[in-house]
């Protein structure tokens, strides 16, 4: 079999790994080896998913840690070319959006090793995102750019992609929620955190624009605590809003005590229960936009962008940003039952992990 590095290094892309390795090995064409790059670090942001998803063990650690953009991408990239020289694989797998991401692309294109980019295309127009530039750049390297939502192909093309590259396969993110949904819902979280079925909100808050400037911190943390007294909140801590609340002196806010409930970061398994039955989701991630909207589960999006328009489409998602009034708009509106159901979305259908095997197999084993 030949061999093609699959690279994780944060928590979406293990989610996103789990799904697409059981399927290369249902092929049983590829020997499969794992890049951990170690870009989360901490013991309850990545370990646990591998036990929960049944990810084995990784062929190797690169142990990067965290640090700036900059320091962090290089380390990633001098590591994993130093891998690369030593075992190179037929082509290297890389997952999203993150600096692993075009870390391990950049080190591989100029080796001359091609790149699969699972998650390809999408776009917010937003560049002071670090997320938006590493799409762009790792889509421009790639040679094989495996599409999640229509709006995918739409821009790859209008950036001069050539079509035979593409290929529009889904969600694999769906593909890991259809199959531990049941395994989630029978934990039944929210009970342990005395909270009932469909009455309580799950919000969770970590990217830069809403994190690391402390009056947008402030003002989204008070109001969680102010829409707890109607709807009781849970709120798990991500480890970059808690260093950012403490460094503005706002950790009196993340206090815990019902009806606001803070919590430690939780396994997969713990916040897929949570959402599942949530009557509502606040939240700045885009992959729990996309889980929200199959799920059905109304989403109030705290950004002003999304690169994942067809959760606003046909979706169950809204875009509120940051500001209080259009937040609490948005509330009532899901509390008092006016909020849309939502539509089917094109290929998340439990699949996507089988189309992207059968893309990387044709590409590179035939």
């Amino acid at each position: 079999m030949r061999t093609i590095d699959f690279v994780a290094g944060a928590r979406p892309n293990f989610m996103k790994l789990s799904p697409v390795l059981r399927a290369i090995e249902t092929l049983g064409l590829i020997d499969a080896r794992i890049i951990h790059t170690g870009q989360h670090y901490d013991y309850g942001m990545n370990e646990v998913f591998f036990k929960q998803l049944g990810i084995p063990e990784p062929h190797v650690h690169l142990e990067v840690g965290s640090g700036s953009h900059g320091a962090q991408t290089a380390r990633i990239l001098e590591r994993y070319e130093a891998h690369l020289l030593k075992s190179p694989p037929i082509a290297t797998v890389v997952f999203g959006d993150v600096n692993s991401t075009i870390a391990c692309a950049l080190a591989s294109v100029k080796l001359g090793i091609p790149v699969v980019h699972v998650e390809a295309g999408l776009r917010s127009r937003d560049r002071t995102m670090p997320e938006e530039i590493n799409r762009i750049l790792t889509d421009a390297v790639a040679d094989l750019l495996l599409v999640s939502e229509p709006s995918g192909i739409t821009n790859l093309e209008g950036e001069g992609v050539a079509r035979d590259k593409i290929r529009f396969v889904g969600n694999v993110m769906i593909d890991v929620l259809v199959r531990e949904l049941p395994r989630a819902e029978a934990l039944k979280t929210y009970k342990r955190l005395g909270l009932k079925r469909r009455a309580y909100g799950l919000a969770t808050v970590h990217r830069p624009s809403n994190a690391d400037d402390p009056a947008v911190l402030e003002r989204l943390l008070l109001y969680l605590r102010d829409l707890s007294g109607r709807l009781p909140i849970v709120f798990p801590v991500h480890p970059r809003t808690r260093n950012a609340a403490k460094k503005a002196g706002l950790e009196k806010l993340l206090s815990t005590g019902y009806p606001f409930v803070a919590v430690e970061p939780l396994p997969y398994l713990e916040n897929l229960c949570l959402m599942a039955s949530a009557a509502m989701v606040l939240t700045d991630s885009g992959g729990m936009q996309e889980e929200t909207s199959f799920l059905k589960i109304p989403c109030l999006t705290l950004r002003e962008n999304t690169e994942r328009p067809v959760t606003i489409q046909k979706g169950t998602s809204r875009l509120v940003g940051n500001d209080i009034g259009a937040v609490k708009n948005a509330v009532d509106d899901i509390l008092q039952g006016r909020w849309p159901p939502g539509e089917e979305i094109e290929l998340w259908d439990g699949h996507a992990s089988e189309r992207v095997a059968a893309s990387i197999s044709e590409r590179f084993c035939h």
